[in-house]
């Protein structure tokens, strides 16, 4: 498939290069958060990780599952698929449509991933960075990427999304998650207008607080609406922006926790706390 005269793969790579490379200057010129893990050698080594594991990722989602998201779009469209094709939907409705439903799916995959032990082992990866930056957006498992995208996959059949929409939908979540993970710091102002429709770095990373309760919370990672409407939505960490506490409390050992051996070994080892989700504290 091609947009603007350039391949799927092409076009996914440009956009992602580019969100990158921004935030990661803006994170140098405005960070949020001051910390040993968002400097220096441990962030060297959060980095390496954290990338190398979207590019295993990658590699594991095309061996695996070579149509991936768009590919699957095409195909159930060629053979008459999904529920948009039986009730005859003009393109962009559909298209509307897909995009929302496709944000939706997300969310309650990441809200199950926390409440079913066994994804809650693969999924816990992570949250096990005690930084929080743009990488760690990319910091998740290859079971985690593969078991997403078949889930993607379903819906997008379900639906018989446009593949136009689903490459939006892929290249506007990937750059969210960028944006919602990034070590930057938003005007108050600023962050209260956007959060009243996408999902903020201040709003997310309370999803990554050591404590549980603000762990099950902001599930979102483009639209915010999600979290109103279901009520797991909390405004302001108890420790406050800048106070906040990022990882597991099982593991608070940065240096551990940023290596790619330990991080890929995490969803089969048996440690306190390990085969069962977040609970709120008592």
């Amino acid at each position: 498939m091609t947009l603007f005269g350039l391949s799927e793969p092409v076009l996914r790579l440009l956009a992602f290069s580019t969100i990158f490379i921004t935030l990661a200057a803006v994170e140098l010129l405005a960070p949020r958060l001051e910390r040993d893990e968002m400097r220096g050698a441990l962030k060297s080594r959060r980095w390496v990780t954290n990338v190398a594991m979207v590019v295993l990722s990658s590699v594991a989602l095309r061996i695996l599952f070579p149509l991936a998201a768009v590919g699957t779009a095409l195909w159930a469209h060629s053979n008459g698929l999904g529920l948009f094709a039986m009730l005859g939907l003009p393109v962009w409705m559909a298209g509307v449509l897909a995009f929302i439903i496709l944000d939706f799916a997300v969310w309650l995959e990441h809200l199950v991933s926390h409440k079913w032990p066994w994804l809650w082992r693969i999924h816990r990866m992570h949250h096990a960075d005690t930084g929080f930056d743009l990488t760690t957006a990319l910091r998740f498992h290859p079971l985690e990427i593969v078991l997403s995208m078949l889930w993607k996959a379903a819906v997008i059949i379900a639906l018989g999304a446009p593949a136009v929409a689903v490459l939006v939908f892929e290249i506007v979540l990937n750059g969210a998650a960028m944006f919602n993970h990034a070590n930057i710091k938003l005007p108050r102002a600023v962050d209260a207008v956007l959060r009243l429709v996408v999902v903020t770095p201040d709003m997310h990373r309370i999803h990554h607080s050591t404590d549980r309760r603000e762990t099950d919370s902001n599930y979102g990672f483009n639209l915010a609406i999600w979290d109103r409407m279901f009520s797991t939505y909390t405004q302001t960490p108890r420790r406050g922006d800048t106070g906040i506490e990022i990882g597991l409390s099982e593991w608070r050992d940065g240096r551990r926790a940023s290596g790619l051996g330990w991080a890929l070994a995490l969803p089969f080892a048996s440690t306190p706390g390990a085969k069962t989700p977040p609970k709120p504290d008592q």
